[in-house]
């Protein structure tokens, strides 16, 4: 897999000008300001999680390495990336509170034992967290006109795409090594898009609401968990969505195109974001 030269990362974020971000475009986006929160606390956790797969991963110096010198640092970047686009936005959040509870909580769930049973069937796990990641940065870059923001997706979704390419060619290793039947692979990925509804991004944005107005209604709630599902839904990239999902099942081509629409129901697990 081509990758950029040891320790240089693709992008900077340093090297972003946040003085150049148009406050009037983004400001008052509430259902950004809620998912955008969210996903900094997701991305900063990172690093508990890749700890938990380098142990995973104990013998094989190709996935541990590229691990923690490639994934770690990209997935820490992101959430210094978008911690620093937030607190410029709205620098009246307490960013740093609010992830310590959310970072707590996540802490008892992010477990070795939370992971798959297999090598195999972890990477295709894998693959259906970065489809999710790099859609839900899609769909954010196309819901906003605000340059800066606009920029920083798009390397993250650069950087998640990538990071599928490598789960799917260390998928293809351990799948043939272990003899992982099509059944046992489409189990994991139903399972894994079956947690996505209620784990990382319902705790993120739980704390995120809590912190910002920890006194409103539970229809109120409800309310913005509505605009942030119907916000995703309008701009998600079906097709390329559903295309990521199924590749991990190494179908015919024939196959592949005849279940893309069936299985359009399938993204509505990226649009439920309960707060």
């Amino acid at each position: 897999m081509t990758q950029p030269a040891a320790g240089q990362l693709a992008w900077n974020f340093q090297e972003i000008d946040l003085s150049q971000i148009d406050l009037p475009r983004i400001r008052n986006n509430e259902s950004l300001f809620y998912l955008l929160i969210a996903s900094s606390f997701i991305e900063s956790g990172a690093d508990l999680y890749t700890s938990n797969l380098v142990d995973f991963f104990a013998g094989d110096p190709e996935v541990s390495s590229w691990l923690q010198s490639r994934w770690e640092k990209e997935e820490m970047q992101h959430g210094q990336a978008l911690r620093a686009y937030v607190q410029h936005v709205w620098p009246d959040f307490p960013w740093q509170a609010a992830f310590d509870d959310f970072f707590t909580e996540y802490a008892t769930l992010c477990v070795a034992e939370e992971l798959e049973p297999t090598r195999a069937q972890e990477l295709a796990a894998r693959c259906v967290v970065e489809t999710g990641t790099s859609s839900l940065y899609r769909a954010i870059m196309s819901c906003t006109d605000e340059p800066v923001l606009r920029q920083i997706t798009d390397h993250i979704r650069r950087d998640e795409v990538t990071h599928y390419k490598h789960f799917y060619h260390f998928f293809l290793r351990y799948r043939e090594t272990e003899r992982l039947t099509r059944r046992k692979t489409l189990g994991t990925l139903y399972r894994r898009l079956l947690e996505l509804r209620s784990s990382d991004a319902e705790i993120a944005l739980r704390h995120a609401f809590n912190h910002h107005n920890p006194t409103a209604s539970e229809r109120y709630r409800h309310e913005i968990n509505h605009r942030v599902s119907g916000m995703i839904r309008r701009n998600l990239p079906v097709d390329m969505t559903i295309k990521m999902l199924l590749k991990p099942l190494l179908l015919t081509p024939p196959v592949q195109k005849a279940l893309q629409w069936p299985l359009l129901g399938v993204t509505q697990v990226f649009l439920r974001m309960p707060i």
